[in-house]
Parts: structure tokens; C-alpha cells; sequence
């Protein structure tokens, strides 16, 4: 694997952290303790083209950027973009509803829907977790009952990021119970249809600028064409993309643990007790070496993945180790960088803070920590 950008990807880079800095910055810890998502910074990312990046350009998105470019661009978002939630909402919505609809859709269906999650005038959701499938996700209590013409739908999904203002969901049900999670099939269902309805916002720790809900299906009626990929290919469809979620919703998180390890140093050399700069005191020094040492394995973990991806070749058990260590570092390194500013670091208006709460969600969804150890001692034979 070549470590070397090219001129061209750092300049794209570049380009994203100036867009983030300039245009992603508007009231971020009033719209945190708000738990405010803003339409308008939406808009703004899409016109940049951010939404675009999984999306060949026949279909409204950005064909010419690679897989690894755009998981650079992201890295280069969390750095510019002090707002993790936005940023985890983007993220979300590009590899687990525009990414599946580029591999699994029709062409109906990329053209009714992926246009418009590129242009911001439409925002989707991922709907698998329900109140009693959530590690266990396959065992999801949600049923399409065949109907003529299409299925109706049954069921609740909770902790649905982006659900309180998408305008479609990707939700998993099972149309043949009998068959277990091999009945399970996927389907895209516009909100405005009669019998989907979607709870308000829920309160949460971290990551407040990106709603997260539950989504109601009360006998709502979708069509055949509505349903993506085959009747029962859920488990498949789900199950791989797993993969490329967990290899790129983390990526942001790694750019915002290079800008926390840079306020620490600038804060370290600056900040002065006892006669002398803090950096100076090895209790300071080390927490900030041990920063630096998650970013940069965090770092080949997260590349040498995206590289696998790429070149079509199974990652199960890289994701699942990138998944687990990216964000345990994000929390850890989140948690020094409170120490090595000390006061400063807790009060909210610093900003310091929100990153450790939004660190704590990373070791949550897309499979949480203890997941992820269990698929990497299962695939380790134990």
C-alpha cells in the first residue's frame, strides 16, 4: 500500500477543512445544547458536494472521487468541523442509505432517490434497531405481510439517527417469520406514506445536533418497487455493508483527534504553572504522547481498511478491529484532552467537553465495543 497522497487529494483535503472552518462553525454550542439540526449547514454541505461522494455522477453525485479520497475528505471534515454531530449525521446517511441504493437499486429507485440525497433536498435514515434487536439485530420483531401489489408493514424502530427529518427510510423487516433472519428483507419507505410516522427527537448525551428517534409503522403500505434487493436478501445487504459502515463513519472522528491533539500541544506550551509551560510535566507530556500514539495507529488502521475495501477484498475482521480501537481512542484521547486544559477543558463553552460526549457514542452504534470483540475473537477461532 502507497502511504503518499497525491497533490491533488491533500488540495482536496485542504479544501474541506477551509469549507468546514468557514461555513460548518455557526453556533455550535448553542445549537449542542439545544439539540438543534440545522437544514441550512445541510444545504451547505451538499452544494459543497459532500453528500455526493458514494454516488456515481449519473445519479447526482461525484463519480471521479475514490474510495480512499473520500474517506480522506471525511478525516479532513472532523477536522475542520467542530460539530461531531453533524458530521456523524453525514456520514450516516452516505454509507448506510446512499451507498446500499447504489449497489442494490433500480434505477427507479437511484432516480427518485439519490439526486435528491445529493443535492440536501432529501435526507435519509437507516432503520434496523428496535426495542428488542439491537447487538442481537437480526432478530427484529417488524413484519411485511404480503399483500397484493406489495407488503404491509408492522412494527417500531427506535435510535434511528436522522429519523425525527428524513423523508425516507431504509428499514428492515421480515416478510417470512418462518424462515428467521433469512425472511428479513429491505425496503425504501417514503415518510409521507399513511401509517409511517415518526416520534419526536430524543434527549441524548452526545452527538445532540444529530436527531435520532423512532419510527412507527402502523399497516403502511409499501409497494414491490419499493423493496430493495431481492425478498429476503436483508441479512446479505445489511450484513455487508456493515463492512463499509464501520470502515467509514469513524473516519471524521479521526480527524477531530488530530485537531484535539493540536489544541493540547498549543495549550501545552502556552499554559504556565508553576514557572514554567505544562507540556513541561511528564503527567502532561505523557497523556499528550499517548494522544498521539492513538491517532497514528488509528490512522494505518483506518487506511489500510479503506485500501482492503477498495480493491473488493473481505474486511470483516478489519472493520471490526478499526471499529473498536478508532473509537475507544477518540474517547480516551477525548478524556486527556479535558485534563491537559483542566477547567477550561470541562466548561461547555470550550468545546473541549462535547467531544468526550460525543466520543461515547462511537463505542455504541454501528455495534458497540463489545461486538466488535466478540466477531474478533469468533473469527480468531475461539
Amino acid at each position: 500500500m502507497d502511504f503518499d497522497w497525491s497533490e491533488e487529494q491533500i488540495a482536496l483535503k485542504e479544501r474541506v477543512i477551509d469549507f468546514a472552518r468557514r461555513e460548518l462553525a455557526d453556533d455550535v454550542c448553542e445549537r449542542d445544547k439545544s439539540g438543534t439540526f440545522s437544514r441550512a449547514l445541510w444545504a451547505r454541505c451538499a452544494k459543497f458536494g459532500l453528500q455526493g461522494l458514494s454516488v456515481p455522477e449519473r445519479w447526482g453525485g461525484a463519480s471521479d472521487t475514490d474510495f480512499l479520497t473520500a474517506i480522506l475528505i471525511m478525516e479532513g471534515l472532523g477536522y475542520g468541523c467542530r460539530d461531531n454531530g453533524l458530521a456523524f449525521a453525514l456520514n450516516a446517511q452516505i454509507w448506510t442509505v446512499q451507498l446500499p441504493i447504489v449497489h442494490f437499486g433500480s434505477d427507479a429507485q437511484k432516480a427518485r432517490y439519490l439526486p435528491g440525497l445529493c443535492d440536501g433536498s432529501l435526507i435519509g435514515a437507516h432503520a434496523i434497531t428496535e426495542p428488542e434487536s439491537g447487538s442481537d439485530v437480526f432478530s427484529l420483531r417488524t413484519r411485511a405481510r404480503r399483500v397484493d401489489g406489495g407488503y404491509r408493514l408492522d412494527g417500531i424502530k427506535q435510535f434511528v439517527s436522522l429519523a425525527p427529518v428524513a423523508d425516507v427510510a431504509l428499514v428492515f423487516a421480515n416478510a417470512d417469520p418462518s424462515l428467521g433472519k433469512w425472511g428479513i428483507s429491505a425496503f425504501l419507505v417514503d415518510r409521507r406514506r399513511e401509517g409511517f410516522r415518526c416520534g419526536p427527537a430524543r434527549d441524548k448525551m452526545g452527538l445532540r445536533t444529530a436527531p435520532l428517534g423512532e419510527i412507527h409503522f402502523d399497516d403502511c403500505f409499501v409497494a414491490d418497487d419499493e423493496r430493495l434487493g431481492a425478498e429476503g436478501a436483508g441479512v446479505a445487504l445489511s450484513t455487508g455493508f456493515l463492512e463499509w459502515e464501520r470502515c467509514c463513519i469513524l473516519a471524521s472522528q479521526l480527524g477531530a483527534m488530530q485537531r484535539q491533539l493540536e489544541d493540547c500541544i498549543d495549550h501545552a506550551r502556552r499554559r504556565e504553572q508553576f514557572g514554567q509551560p505544562i507540556g513541561k510535566f511528564q503527567s502532561v507530556s505523557n497523556r499528550i504522547a499517548d494522544m498521539r500514539l492513538r491517532l497514528e495507529t488509528s490512522r494505518l488502521l483506518l487506511y489500510r481498511t479503506a485500501w482492503l475495501k477498495m480493491q473488493d477484498r473481505p474486511a470483516l475482521l478489519e472493520t471490526a478491529m478499526l471499529k473498536l480501537h478508532l473509537s475507544e481512542c477518540f474517547t480516551a484521547s477525548s478524556m486527556d484532552a479535558i485534563r491537559v486544559h483542566g477547567a477550561h477543558g470541562y466548561m461547555s463553552e470550550s468545546g473541549i467537553e462535547r467531544d468526550l460526549r460525543d466520543a461515547i457514542g462511537g463505542t455504541i452504534y454501528a455495534g458497540t465495543s463489545d461486538i466488535q470483540r466478540n466477531i474478533i475473537a469468533g473469527l480468531l477461532g475461539l
